[in-house]
């Protein structure tokens, strides 16, 4: 066994695995591809029309047809799959968020689209309400609080009508008690034993969430309509890490296929230590706010935007991540194409 007390200067020149780019290419330990991300659209009701988010620059709305024209540049590139988030009308926002149970939906719309425009890229979905309640939270409001039970009922619904839209992954980032088991029950009933279950296992009620709330257009309705101000009584305290385990078992056991950490920048020794106790795959999210911090530390001329989102997302492979899901993906997936190849490493 390798014991590196044993070792000693002169005999051990670590510089000299450094000294030139091959010999760096040459023993780097985490090899990033294309292969390793998912690209997030945020999709909008209409026709041939993108709005620029102000709080996340260079990430944009995008109707259905620009949408499914990114899928296809992501699949050529290498990157597998994407995830799709709808900023909804305000008028079609109620207070239990029905239109997530509506099958010809702006989501569903835009994953039968995907699918049959580009069939060699995986969808995933979200499952939560946010993004059709009035009050902005991820489930129904009763009493003031959101309400655990009620909400699964409504959330199981909500990933059949995906799966049925022909969505590959649901992705239920809700942090309910419990749903993971019931969406698996209803999709296994309703005849989608195929369809995977990404778990946000690991939520944080994190800061950096800002600009993904801009973009879906809940940023301001919280504490709106009797709902509670923020979403710490669902998400998970990011002083927490033991919790972090015991929340993602508690969905494998239900029937999790993948789990998510997020943030994934402030949260890499969670993501390595569910490596270490689970065998199901970990999947990353860089979220808006590290994405947008790093783009505005660039654009102040403090860091270099490519080397700087390269370093973060190889790190947060390097801890373990299988996956990553980024704003940057096409961006980063460009980079290394040139190098080895569409879906190349580097």
């Amino acid at each position: 066994m390798f014991d590196p007390t044993q070792e000693s200067f002169p005999n051990t020149r670590l510089r000299r695995l450094r000294a030139a780019d091959w010999r760096r290419n040459f023993v780097r330990e985490t090899a990033l591809s294309a292969a390793d991300f998912i690209l997030p659209l945020f999709v909008i009701a209409g026709q041939d029309r993108r709005e620029d988010i102000s709080a996340l620059p260079g990430v944009q709305r995008l109707t259905i047809d620009h949408a499914v024209a990114m899928a296809k540049d992501a699949a050529a590139l290498g990157i597998p799959a994407v995830a799709l988030f709808p900023a909804i009308a305000p008028e079609l926002k109620t207070l239990s968020g029905a239109e997530a149970l509506n099958p010809n939906n702006l989501v569903c719309r835009a994953v039968r689209t995907i699918k049959a425009s580009v069939p060699n890229i995986g969808v995933m979905t979200d499952v939560a309400l946010d993004p059709y309640t009035s009050h902005g939270h991820d489930g129904v409001v009763m009493d003031g609080d959101v309400a655990n039970d009620a909400t699964v009922e409504i959330l199981a619904r909500q990933a059949v009508i995906l799966a049925q839209a022909g969505s590959d992954i649901v992705a239920p980032s809700d942090m309910m008690d419990g749903r993971v088991g019931a969406i698996r029950h209803a999709l296994e009933a309703a005849g989608h034993a195929n369809t995977m279950i990404l778990s946000y296992a690991v939520k944080y009620a994190s800061a950096f969430y800002g600009p993904f709330r801009d973009a879906v257009g809940s940023a301001n309705l919280l504490g709106s309509y009797g709902g509670p101000q923020h979403k710490r009584g669902y998400q998970m305290d990011p002083a927490n890490g033991r919790e972090a385990l015991r929340e993602a078992a508690l969905d494998v056991a239900e029937g999790a296929d993948l789990l998510m950490v997020k943030p994934a920048g402030t949260s890499l020794d969670i993501i390595y230590r569910l490596t270490q106790a689970t065998a199901v795959p970990v999947v990353g999210y860089q979220v808006s706010g590290e994405y947008a911090a790093l783009m505005a530390a660039a654009a102040a001329g403090a860091l270099e935007r490519i080397p700087a989102l390269m370093e973060s997302l190889h790190v947060i492979k390097r801890a373990g991540a299988s996956a990553i899901v980024t704003y940057g993906a096409l961006d980063i997936a460009r980079v290394l194409a040139p190098v080895t190849g569409a879906g190349g490493t580097l």
